[in-house]
């Protein structure tokens, strides 16, 4: 009798292995093209050309000279990047989560209407709107402002449909109705009661609202033509060479100081991720 379960612990465990192996293989197919860009960024373009090398050389503070001698402000356009991404991250965020809150809690007659339309919405592309926008922005004389790159995120389709799926799942909305009978605000409902049980999913949607917002090159390169404006994408993309000789180890440094910030902001919000997948799991 003993010897049926001694085979079912060891096919549990071959298992078991199978899955991490295969886990461990995947985490790092996805560090490798991070590693490989850190890599290059303390390697020579000569090293560079020559071929691919997993081992850090010592050509870093070269680069980093090479870099800074190409009119590139990694300071400037850090604080750039930090205020377009974090004010346009809060809008999006918040925002969506109570646009959200509204397609759940009130019973209105347009409800489903309303909702259908912020799908469609999310079928357009920012490309096919991009000149329409740009002359609106002229206009209005906010080009090589920040304020075009930050109130638009107010309206974010894609956090919309997250956050209601979310709390169609979690919140109870007794709870809104006994907040409501105790003398409670709607505003207030929504900030004390409300947000703090969608933590796990403002936490996501903000990560990737954030790095979306900080990778942003498109309508930044179009909006922002000066100088004291560039963010870190615009600074890196105009990194070229002379008609001779292009610094490929001070674009890779140039990208590197690009990506610091975005791991900074996974490792602190990603506890929060784990959270919502947890809770996700439980089963009352």
């Amino acid at each position: 009798m003993a010897k049926p379960q001694t085979n079912g612990n060891f096919s549990l465990n071959l298992n078991r292995t199978i899955i991490y192996a295969v886990c461990i293989a995947l985490a790092l197919l996805s560090i490798l093209p991070f590693w490989i860009m850190f890599v290059n960024a303390t390697r020579s373009t000569a090293e560079i050309q020559s071929g691919l090398s997993l081992l850090p050389s010592l050509h870093a503070a070269t680069n980093l000279e090479a870099l800074l001698s190409k009119s590139f402000d990694p300071v400037k356009g850090f604080m750039n990047s930090l205020i377009i991404s974090g004010f346009s991250t809060i809008c999006a965020v918040y925002f969506s989560s109570l646009t959200a809150y509204a397609l759940v809690v009130y019973n209105w007659k347009l409800r489903q209407s309303f909702f259908t339309f912020i799908m469609l919405v999310m079928l357009i592309p920012v490309q096919a709107s991009a000149i329409g926008f740009y002359q609106f922005m002229y206009q209005l004389h906010w080009t090589n402002s920040f304020m075009p790159l930050i109130l638009p995120a107010i309206a974010s389709p894609a956090i919309v449909f997250f956050m209601r799926q979310y709390l169609l799942g979690t919140l109870s909305i007794e709870m809104v109705e006994a907040s409501r009978i105790d003398g409670a605000g709607e505003f207030y409902t929504f900030n004390r009661i409300v947000m703090p049980i969608m933590v796990p999913a403002i936490a996501t949607q903000a990560i990737f609202a954030f790095v979306g917002s900080w990778n942003n090159l498109f309508m930044p390169l179009i909006l922002l033509t000066q100088k004291e404006n560039y963010t870190l994408p615009i600074m890196v993309s105009l990194l070229k060479g002379d008609i001779y000789k292009t610094e490929f180890g001070a674009i890779y440094m140039g990208l590197s100081l690009t990506v610091l910030p975005l791991f900074v902001i996974y490792f602190l919000l990603s506890r929060y991720i784990i959270a919502g997948v947890a809770l996700g799991g439980v089963k009352e």
